[in-house]
């Protein structure tokens, strides 16, 4: 790829032109300026960076060899403590302290709700999710399990059942005084006051406060505005639509404030391995920001342009003008200290660090924000960052963002950081990480899958890990789930912060998921990620039920969790596992991997619906390829499984997995020839050199070998 010489860089032109071209004009950037600064701090970040990856290893080596030295003695967790203590990994927890965050929009400081997460390298998908931020509630129930029965055109049945559902909700959230919204049928407003009217007489609210604004007269509504929990919901009123002239009060939708927030992703969920890579994921990155991005939809045989919604407005029930937010607000997952990008090369020759590139080019188009104020209207860049190992790391990335900062002319702090509760250094020092960045910190979040993939790296030589199921019940899990939002909250986190959790990963059980996510909000998240904007219309209902702030003041009372019960390695003692049963969990992990690699290596794509093996599709990215590879590693590592027996499981699956692909035109059979299929090779590399991957990470091996891929198109 051809590559421009400029200040000690050797820069991919597609990359260098979209720069030049398309990322600074507009700003007040020099470009001349830009490239100078930007290369003076990578050229001395970038030895910092290397050091401190290569400290993980450092560190991961000495715990191998404790692990294997005390191999023949029954575990003595108060020694394992002693020692983690000894090489710096546990470090001592200093005085108490709470952050100092200033500039925060109020999705991220008031608001609780669901958060999307959604790949940037697709712009329809990106589109989607920043205007997922409103949403329809008949459409949500209609089209999902949360209904039961199967879903039809025009079934009038399943029509009524919603409208049941949504009154029962609106029943719970904006009661009435004296009736049910079942029984209305008009709305209209008086003064400032909603009245209903219904076959027998008039109601009121139950608290008028509910009611901020409508639009259309007064006496002939075309929608009404009501709060709850801080969560908007608008009624629409229209009797010229099907379901509208139906109903005994007109009302056609409900429309529910659903993905207040969302991470727009460059890491887990993208395949970007080269400047062509990048740039695309840049490009619609910028387009967010400056508010222009598009794309061409095509729909039920008809095409057209999808754009950012605008914002929504209302008349206040005092005659004022309301304006709401039309879409998420947007937050940028950067790449972790790891891995490197060929996009640019350092004077020696070596590979920018990827995740320094991401924060400056991040910011970089967020600069087109700052004027148009169509994200954050605090002038704040909002960035998410993955995957750091404990305090020093953290520190890094406070540096990083500093220097980014200074070059871009930002005011100190304008870049706020998210951090990925997902590796076990940073959760048994979260405190002292979160410290680290005190002035720009806005968001902790757990996430099981990759903390459980470090879990099993970081024990790997202390013993076979227990079944991925019964990860979820382990005392570990649970402890570290708590310890979160207990740090989060002793931190100050409540209403300036967002405590996360994690994914819901079936996105087409959302019946089961209405019963199970309502946990979320429960433990004190004021958010927690959905997979698409329908589970984000969904599961805001339950930060309707449930006041996530006044969760937390309950849960600040509560005995906190214990940094010796998240160091109790998941392990199994003493296996006696049934051939049955081992097969059956290889074959499941084995689905998963072949699934999902197969899509990123021959086709690039970064987050797929994989079926497991009950056939129940599930999301699938880096995340839960990391989980699943270790596993199997694991497990041939001591002897629970050998080679031959998860090469032929390995097989069989693909075999399923090509057969689920068989409606993609664009799928190459793996089973077709099993020793050039470069997808398959790299399924089976995960696993059999799972060991010796940078704390169990699939990037190294997933990018050389999609790099491989595209040499060959």
């Amino acid at each position: 790829m051809n590559k421009v010489d400029k200040n000690g860089l050797k820069i991919s032109l597609a990359l260098y032109d979209f720069i030049n071209n398309e990322a600074i004009p507009g700003t007040d950037i020099n470009s001349d300026e830009f490239w100078i600064k930007f290369s003076e701090v990578v050229h001395e970040l970038a030895p910092i960076n290397k050091s401190l990856v290569e400290k993980r290893e450092t560190i991961q080596k000495k715990i191998d060899e404790w692990h294997l030295s005390n191999k023949e003695r029954e575990f003595n967790k108060s020694e394992y403590i002693t020692f983690l203590k000894s090489i710096n990994y546990l470090v001592a927890e200093q005085e108490d302290f709470e952050i100092e965050t200033a500039n925060v929009d109020e999705e991220i400081s008031s608001i609780a709700g669901p958060q999307l997460v959604v790949p940037v390298d697709n712009a329809r998908y990106a589109l989607n999710a920043a205007n997922a931020r409103w949403g329809s509630l008949y459409n949500a129930l209609y089209g999902t399990d949360v209904i039961p029965g199967k879903v039809k055109d025009n079934d009038i049945n399943r029509a009524n059942k919603v409208i049941e559902y949504t009154r029962n909700f609106l029943d719970d959230s904006v009661p009435l005084k004296n009736s049910s919204w079942k029984d209305i049928t008009k709305i209209q407003v008086n003064e400032d006051q909603l009245i209903f009217h219904k076959d027998n007489g008039q109601d009121k609210l139950k608290n008028n406060n509910q009611f901020l604004g409508f639009n259309g007269d007064k006496n002939n509504l075309s929608s009404v505005l009501i709060k709850n929990n801080n969560l908007h919901i608008d009624i629409i009123i229209d009797p010229s639509t099907q379901v509208g002239k139906n109903d005994k009060a007109s009302i056609s939708d409900i429309i529910v404030e659903s993905a207040i927030s969302t991470i727009i992703d460059n890491e887990d969920s993208v395949a970007a391995v080269d400047a062509e890579d990048k740039v695309k994921c840049y490009k619609n990155w910028l387009g967010l920001m400056k508010g222009d991005l598009s794309t061409s939809v095509e729909k039920n045989g008809k095409s057209f342009i999808r754009k950012l919604n605008p914002d929504r407005k209302y008349t206040s029930k005092n005659g004022q003008t309301i304006n709401l937010h039309g879409r998420a607000l947007l937050l940028n997952r950067n790449v972790g200290h790891l891995m490197t990008s060929p996009s640019i090369l350092l004077r020696e020759g070596s590979e920018i660090p990827e995740g320094i590139m991401d924060a400056f080019i991040s910011s970089l188009c967020a600069l087109h924000d700052f004027k148009n104020q169509k994200n954050s209207r605090v002038g704040s860049v909002y960035i998410v960052k993955p995957k750091m190992h404990g305090p020093d790391e953290v520190a890094f990335t406070d540096l990083l963002f500093s220097k980014v900062e200074e070059t871009l002319n930002m005011k100190k702090y304008s870049i706020k950081v998210g951090i990925m509760d997902e590796e076990r250094r940073t959760t048994i020092n979260l405190k002292e990480c979160i410290r680290k960045v005190k002035n720009r910190i806005v968001f902790i979040n757990t996430g099981f899958l990759d903390r459980t993939g470090d879990e099993m790296h970081t024990s790997f030589e202390a013993g076979p890990m227990i079944f991925k199921n019964d990860m979820k019940k382990s005392t570990w899990l649970n402890s570290y789930e708590n310890w979160n939002v207990d740090i989060g909250l002793k931190c100050g986190f409540s209403g300036k912060a967002q405590i996360g959790k994690g994914m819901w990963a079936m996105p087409d059980k959302m019946g089961i998921m209405m019963d199970q996510k309502i946990s979320h909000p429960k433990s004190g998240a004021n958010c927690a990620w959905v997979p698409s904007p329908t589970a984000a219309t969904l599961h805001s209902l339950h930060y309707h039920k449930i006041n996530v702030f006044d969760e937390q003041k309950k849960i600040k009372s509560r005995d906190k969790a214990k940094v010796e019960n998240i160091l109790e390695i998941p392990k199994a003692d003493r296996p006696n596992w049934s051939i049955e049963d081992i097969n059956k969990e290889l074959e499941n992990n084995a689905q998963g991997i072949l699934g999902y690699v197969v899509r990123w290596i021959d086709q690039g794509v970064g987050c797929s619906k994989v079926p497991d093996i009950n056939n129940v599709g599930l999301m699938e990215d880096r995340a839960t390829l990391r989980i699943s590879s270790q596993h199997i590693a694991n497990w041939l590592h001591h002897g629970i499984c050998n080679k031959t027996q998860v090469i032929e499981i390995m097989k069989k699956m693909a075999k399923i997995v090509d057969k689920q692909n068989n409606n993609d035109p664009n799928y190459r059979k793996m089973s077709d020839d099993f020793d050039n299929s470069i997808a398959f090779s790299t399924a089976c590399d995960l696993v059999f050199k799972g060991k010796l991957q940078p704390s169990g990470y699939t990037e190294p091996l997933l990018h050389s070998k999609r790099l491989e891929k595209k040499s060959l198109n």
